[in-house]
């Protein structure tokens, strides 16, 4: 969180800073404006930072802004509340309005008065937001700004000559960190046979290994997923995994709700890539792996790129630079973020400013200044120091 707000102040600077050329007996300045109306901004459960950071951009960018964070988060999005008062921050600029979406947002989205939507949450959720502003165009001063980041089903793609430790790391950290609740999580694999014959074993093994249990015991690898809906999801898609044909969970599935709602690390395999559990985001620890024959690396591109809806992230593994340039080009619109070599997670404020397109959001790049620009209405001024006195233009003059 310290991070966006100190690059953030940064990325202000430097658009601040971007003025137009004046031409000989004028002045030209380009003003960053807070917009006309208040900014709602709508924040996720699983990212401290990320629910700090939404209010804050438009704040910084002068506007006043409507807090509403998900019921989820409560107490740490009071908490950071209670720090920016403490900071300095003047009343009203940010208003914290807990209680739950479906209650708050009609009334706020109805409002004449409303500039923006800033949201981090479910695609759904989101599209209803969409629909109710549009149902509203007539009512607004202006057309409000629309930016969110949704959901994803975040990829990994191991080309034949792709390293089996390495895919296998990015597999386990990208897809069970967090318990697999962040949006950029490793959710789907696509492994060349070659490759999945040399990890395998030690993938299932380390798989099985991960500890589960409190975080506040660090050797714990895992927590609890964050609330009852999302194990009940979770084991119904294990569940499914184990009823259909094709499916077969190599490593994990278990599931215990005695005390918190704790959902091992699972890896699924499946025949076919066009099963559910490769298209729809689970937002929990389970990761569904295909492999696909050595010489079908064409073929997988174009899998991969139009399986799901989403176009988040992705992680494309292989030493032959020849197939990274392929996948790259083949990918171009399949993840905003795109790791060459990584697993999908870990964006970094001001190394990879994050967000992506098609069901995922509309790219607006959180921890960039690409987001704060969203925030602002730019004005041009014009200052002339000697005013023309004389209608006529010189080619009308008599010869």
């Amino acid at each position: 969180m310290i991070d966006f707000w100190r690059f953030n102040v940064q990325f202000a600077r430097d658009l601040y800073a971007m003025q137009p050329v004046s031409g000989p007996g004028t002045w030209n300045m380009q003003e960053l404006r807070p917009l006309e109306g208040f900014t709602f901004a709508l924040t996720p459960f699983n990212f401290t930072a990320i629910a700090g950071n939404l209010p804050t951009a438009p704040a910084l960018m002068g506007n006043t802004v409507i807090w509403k964070p998900s019921e989820n988060q409560m107490l740490a999005a009071w908490h950071t509340f209670l720090l920016l008062e403490e900071a300095g921050l003047p009343p009203g600029v940010i208003n914290f309005v807990p209680g739950y979406g479906a209650e708050i947002a009609p009334i706020v989205v109805d409002d004449p008065d409303l500039g923006a939507i800033h949201f981090t949450g479910s695609t759904e959720i989101f599209r209803s937001l969409w629909k109710r502003v549009a149902g509203n165009l007539d009512r607004y001063r202006g057309f409000p700004r629309l930016v969110g980041e949704t959901g994803g089903k975040d990829f990994i793609l191991a080309h034949p000559s792709a390293d089996p430790r390495a895919v296998a790391t990015a597999i386990v950290r990208g897809g069970y960190e967090f318990q697999g609740q962040k949006c950029s999580a490793a959710s789907r694999v696509y492994v060349a046979r070659s490759v999945w014959d040399a990890m395998k074993d030690e993938l299932c093994a380390t798989i099985d290994q991960l500890k589960v249990g409190d975080v506040a015991d660090f050797s714990n690898f895992m927590g609890a997923v964050i609330k009852r809906g999302a194990f009940d999801r979770h084991a119904g898609a294990i569940r499914e995994a184990r009823e259909t044909p094709g499916m077969k969970i190599v490593a994990g599935g278990g599931t215990d709700d005695r005390e918190g709602y704790f959902v091992r690390p699972t890896l699924i395999t499946t025949d076919d890539p066009g099963v559910r559990l490769m298209r729809d985001e689970l937002f929990g620890p389970i990761v569904t792996l295909h492999v696909y024959p050595d010489q079908a690396w064409a073929d997988t591109l174009e899998l991969v790129d139009r399986t799901s809806p989403y176009a988040l992230t992705g992680g494309v593994f292989a030493r032959e630079r020849t197939a990274l340039v392929e996948a790259t080009t083949a990918l171009r619109n399949a993840a905003g973020n795109f790791y060459i070599n990584d697993k999908p997670t870990g964006a970094v404020v001001g190394q990879q400013p994050f967000g992506g397109t098609r069901a995922s959001g509309t790219d607006d790049k959180a921890g960039s200044a690409l987001n704060l620009l969203r925030f602002v209405g730019a004005r041009t001024i014009k200052e002339t120091f000697v005013s023309p006195t004389e209608w006529r233009y010189p080619f009308l003059s008599e010869p």
